[in-house]
């Protein structure tokens, strides 16, 4: 396997006297699909704030592709292709698809001293990189209040893989998705992975995990409980990893 594009190298976080996360350790490749699983207060949610730069840990480091980094905001994760793509979003509803995918990179004309947006340019960028990943949408001018939360899905991860993302993290990507809407979200991650993003799925979702993930971490309150390839585990073992961590299995 390729060097990994991202080590969490004995991870831990403390808050006061509890223990959120204790010597978590495991590796991301580029282009590969990794599933984030565990119950409830596993860790999953304090993890994924640690790398996307949302808080810092109280011990162990991040190594991505080869070099230490600690953040001290999202904004700084973001600047170096780690995005978070949560559950609700950061898109505005109130513009269209053309608007979101270029909110605060905006092509724009200059000529004696007067500007405006290069529309036609902007619209062709966004139907490609849509394309590139296989992601459908009824109109670039569509206001994404219209859309589906597939489709809002696509737009975020068509503009990520745009802009020159590494790693994206996805928080639960299907939890407010439809049967067919959570097919296409798994057809897009498929894509995502096609183009050598790496990617992290958080979900509860056994059934999920097996579908996309090439290989599943799971945590057990704070620890990880196992590291398996997907090849070479099955539904039981997972459960019992995610709601034991692995005592079942042992007795």
């Amino acid at each position: 396997m390729t060097r990994p594009l991202l080590s969490i190298d004995n991870v831990t976080k403390r808050y006061g006297a509890v223990t959120a996360l204790a010597g978590v350790s495991f590796d991301v490749h580029p282009g590969e699909v990794l599933a984030l699983l565990g119950d409830n207060g596993a860790g999953k949610s304090t993890l994924i704030k640690i790398i996307a730069g949302a808080q810092p840990p109280t011990s162990g480091r991040l190594v991505l592709d080869g070099r230490e980094v600690a953040f001290t905001s999202p904004a700084e994760a973001k600047a170096i292709g780690i995005e978070t793509v949560y559950q609700d979003l950061s898109l505005c509803p109130n513009v269209d698809v053309v608007a979101n995918f270029f909110m605060g990179r905006e092509l724009v004309r200059r000529f004696v001293g007067l500007s405006w947006l290069r529309e036609r340019a902007m619209e062709r960028e966004t139907g490609e990189a849509l394309a590139a990943i296989g992601a459908r949408v009824p109109s670039l001018r569509a206001k994404v209040e219209t859309l589906s939360g597939g489709q809002r899905q696509a737009i975020e991860l068509a503009r990520f893989v745009h802009w020159g993302g590494r790693l994206v993290l996805l928080d639960e990507p299907f939890a407010a998705l439809g049967v067919t809407q959570t097919r296409r979200g798994l057809e897009l991650i498929e894509q995502v992975r096609a183009r050598g993003v790496a990617v992290v799925v958080i979900t509860h979702n056994v059934l999920h995990a097996f579908q996309v993930a090439d290989r599943m971490v799971v945590l057990h309150q704070g620890r990880v409980a196992g590291v398996r390839p997907r090849a070479e585990t099955g539904h039981e073992e997972i459960v019992a990893l995610i709601t034991t961590g692995g005592a079942a299995l042992a007795a």
